[in-house]
């Protein structure tokens, strides 16, 4: 080991120590001094919630434990990062700071910016490390997707020893107060890297051998989604951890299983198309992609129907049962994800802003990459993705023919059996709870619909809409197929639920 000093791994959305690019660079200069910072300022951001801090929590567990078994366990400190990293300084005169690039939401891009200041003016050397297929600082997209498999064909890092290093070492708290809304419920996934393991044998092994025909189905996804969502996003796995073991599974993969497999490794590569997106532009969280939706829906929303829409109160019946599971487990398969941001945006008209950052809060899987990408995908601003209006009805037909999903969720309505639960408004027993117990539909959905429709039709005939949108796709499509700015851009509907 070549001696240069004392050096600090900042953990923050990577809580694992296999396949460690910034953990296994670092100990290879010196001893390591491994910290996490609890930022109450961040904790209190609109896109934060205690459902993501005790998902986060568990996994510092599993990370202390993880450091601790090679020589040295996890520093947590609680503050400004600038403030704790100038505390550190003073107390072990460290000489490198170490990390992984994050694309995180714009209040984690400020405060790097920061950082980089900081060890600029102190002399400390701060490098940054991919942890996936995210370049920073693309002039093209073209060879990305090549780029981006042999990234994921690179062998794991396996975990390094470390020296040990004298440190105070604190308890994680359970929920400190500043953290913002809501309050866990108890259903949520358990977290850390152990659970994130299990669940991806699991889903390689027995679960998902329906995924493809079974992932747009709320109650089938359940089970056959490989629910590693939460465990990407906090970082308690690797993109290419999971990528890999897919690829050796597929090797014996047979009948459904092999399309399954196929699909599913298809999704772990828009997961970092999406990212890259955000990376890119980071104007994705707080402005339309395309400047022709400016002003198009008020920028205040109705605060009636963003509430109703928040929590299940819509009197769309399979709306707000999907609102109602999310509200409660913090997961919900992608195409009724999907659903729930264009009934907002559609339907609802309102402006995307403020329904992303209820289901970035709702999310225990909130990934800014891919959140904010997909919330404007499916609100019709990126000005070159198919306009994607979903019937809420024909969604719950579809998707829950019986109406056992929606009775269990919306309890108001079990009394009205079978399908047509989804339509309570032309059920006999529709007058017993309606504008009682469970409200009358808040819109008219296809008169909602058609207005929509051909506000946003009427937009994109223009030329100027066509011209910003063949830069857009110059700069953001994929290159798997040479993007035709003619036509909208096909990409798939996906929130990180794979």
């Amino acid at each position: 080991m070549s001696q240069c000093g004392l050096q600090v791994v900042w953990f923050k959305r990577d809580l694992r120590v296999v396949d460690h690019a910034a953990l296994c660079a670092a100990a290879a200069r010196g001893p390591v001094l491994p910290i996490y910072v609890i930022e109450p300022e961040y904790w209190q951001l609109p896109d934060s919630s205690a459902r993501h801090w005790r998902f986060v929590r568990g996994s510092l567990s599993d990370l202390s434990d993880a450091l601790g078994s090679l020589g040295q366990s996890l520093i947590l400190r609680e503050g400004q990062v600038v403030e704790v990293l100038e505390s550190l300084l003073q107390q072990y005169k460290f000489t490198a700071l170490w990390s992984h690039e994050e694309t995180g939401n714009d209040w984690t891009f400020q405060r790097d910016k920061q950082v980089a200041a900081w060890c600029r003016d102190k002399g400390i050397i701060w490098t940054e490390l991919s942890q996936n297929g995210v370049i920073r600082g693309l002039k093209s997209r073209n060879g990305w997707a090549a780029r981006w498999d042999q990234t994921m064909q690179r062998p794991l890092q396996t975990p390094p020893r470390l020296v040990p290093v004298t440190a105070d070492i604190k308890i994680v708290p359970n929920t400190p107060e500043y953290v913002n809304f809501p309050q866990t419920t108890g259903h949520e996934q358990r977290a850390g890297r152990q659970a994130g393991l299990e669940c991806l044998n699991s889903f390689l092994t027995k679960r998902g051998e329906t995924y493809r025909s079974a992932m747009s189905n709320p109650i089938q996804g359940e089970i056959a989604c490989s629910r590693l969502s939460p465990h990407l996003a906090w970082g308690t796995i690797s993109i290419r951890e999971a990528m890999q073991a897919t690829w050796h599974r597929q090797a014996s993969a047979r009948g459904e299983w092999r399309g399954s497999l196929r699909s599913f490794s298809g999704r772990l590569h828009w997961h970092c198309h999406f990212m890259q997106k955000l990376e890119d532009e980071p104007r994705l969280e707080w402005e339309n992609l395309h400047p022709a939706y400016d002003g198009l829906r008020p920028p205040s929303p109705d605060s009636i129907r963003l509430n109703a829409w928040q929590n299940g109160e819509t009197g769309l019946p399979f709306v707000d049962a999907c609102m109602r599971y999310l509200n409660t487990t913090g997961w919900l398969n992608f195409r009724m994800r999907a659903m729930l941001m264009s009934f907002a945006a559609y339907h609802l008209w309102l402006d995307w802003r403020a329904p992303g950052r209820h289901l970035a809060r709702m999310f225990t899987d909130y990934e800014p990459g891919i959140h904010w990408s997909q919330v404007q995908m499916q609100s019709g601003t990126t000005g070159i993705n198919t306009i994607r209006i979903y019937n809420p009805v024909k969604q719950g037909l579809d998707q829950d023919p019986t109406g056992d999903f929606v009775r269990r969720w919306v309890p108001e309505l079990a009394s009205i059996a079978g399908p047509a639960v989804h339509t309570p408004w032309k059920s006999n027993c529709g007058h017993r709870v309606l504008g009682k117990t469970y409200p009358h539909p808040i819109v008219d959905y296809e008169k909602a619909g058609k207005y929509a429709r051909d506000r946003v039709w009427a937009l994109r005939k223009s030329a100027d809409h066509k011209e910003n949108a063949r830069r857009i796709v110059a700069k953001h499509a994929s290159r798997k197929n040479p993007p035709r700015a003619s036509a909208p851009s096909r990409q798939l509907s996906l929130f990180p639920d794979i």
